[in-house]
């Protein structure tokens, strides 16, 4: 049975600053879904919400997975469900070891404790598949990583969760052409084994092509303003977002700096806080 993930009319505010104005889009299992748009525009915001972020208020719309309110879940709920987040600034958790973390989480998901045996032999094989140091499952989680480190320990922790859906916001940014082949690999090989579906968020052409969207949409101004298939990505990397602009009759909007923050409880959905 097909996973579907299913976002309606969403419209989200950070303080009193709307941000999406009614969004809607429908992932489903083994599908890629490409979100581009210019910076400032609400695409991180998207992928934000769908995890909860609590710095995001949903004041209208709807988000269900597999027919279920994600909005009345907890962040560990969605977690555990299988929807999972590979954050653009990840963070570092100075104390706490990868291979701490990853065993919590990936128990966290299952009824039986998963054996130290399978667990050691998984994580050092994937640490070796992308290539990272040796000691990295004894190293803090992020602290003292390189951008690039960072962000494939991003991915080592969706090869060893093996959620159902993944969303990655610019998770090629920090990464040279090798990383970057390295990563786009292990995405497609988790994809391959698990029928993955993945909202992925990025600026760079090279990565669409490494991954091949099965989807494409352009958000402006907090809207879906086009919608198509990887040729979208090819002619937005081609000539840029101009034309789409001119076409749609739309201003750019002046870049906001970006906002960074860490997950906490879920994002609040005022019309069940309002009854």
């Amino acid at each position: 049975m097909a996973n579907v993930l299913e976002i309606k009319d969403l419209h989200v505010s950070a303080g009193e600053k709307e941000i999406l104005k009614g969004i809607s889009l429908t992932v489903k299992s083994g599908e890629i879904h490409a979100i581009m748009g210019p910076n400032g525009n609400g695409k991180s915001t998207l992928l934000q919400t769908i995890m909860g972020n609590p710095n995001y208020t949903v004041t209208s719309g709807s988000i269900t997975y597999n027919g279920e309110d994600v909005l009345a879940m907890p962040v560990d709920v969605r977690s555990r469900k299988g929807l999972f987040l590979a954050l653009q600034y990840p963070q570092e958790i100075s104390g706490v070891t990868n291979s701490d973390f990853l065993r919590a989480a990936i128990n966290a998901r299952n009824e039986n404790p998963v054996s130290i045996f399978k667990f050691i032999k998984e994580i050092e094989k994937n640490i070796r598949d992308l290539k990272m140091k040796d000691d990295l499952a004894h190293r803090f989680v992020n602290d003292g990583f390189s951008g690039g480190e960072k962000k494939r320990n991003e991915i080592l922790q969706m090869m060893m969760l093996k959620p159902d859906i993944a969303m990655l916001d610019e998770i090629d940014s920090g990464l040279d052409v090798d990383a970057i082949k390295l990563v786009s690999d292990a995405i497609l090989k988790l994809k391959e084994e698990t029928d993955l579906a993945l909202i992925v968020v990025s600026h760079y052409e090279r990565f669409f092509t490494s991954i091949k969207p099965t989807h494409s949409h352009v958000i402006v101004d907090g809207k879906i303003v086009v919608e198509g298939d990887d040729e979208l990505v090819f002619k937005i990397d081609n000539d840029g977002y101009d034309w789409l602009y001119e076409e749609l009759k739309i201003e750019p909007l002046k870049e906001d700096r970006p906002m960074v923050y860490s997950l906490g409880v879920c994002a609040r959905n005022t019309r069940s806080l309002n009854g």
